[in-house]
């Protein structure tokens, strides 16, 4: 499925990052992604799949605990 999606698919150097800094990043390496979503981890999310999508899962002090990825 990942194929079809344009660009840059996944930041794993974004782990330990800022979840803020994270979105900035995505969002200057692949112009497909209209939303980066900071999401805590824990909470629940839609697993439907979209080429425009990035969840950044945070941790509660805000820093990026998961490999962003398209979805």
């Amino acid at each position: 499925m990942t194929a079809r999606c344009p660009g840059k698919k996944s930041w794993p150097e974004l782990v330990g990052a800022r979840g803020e800094d994270a979105v900035a990043t995505i969002k200057r390496e692949n112009s497909s992604i209209h939303f980066p979503i900071i999401v805590v981890e824990g909470t629940p999310v839609t697993f439907d799949y979209l080429c425009t999508r990035v969840w950044v899962w945070v941790n509660t002090s805000g820093f990026v605990v998961r490999v962003p990825k398209v979805g």
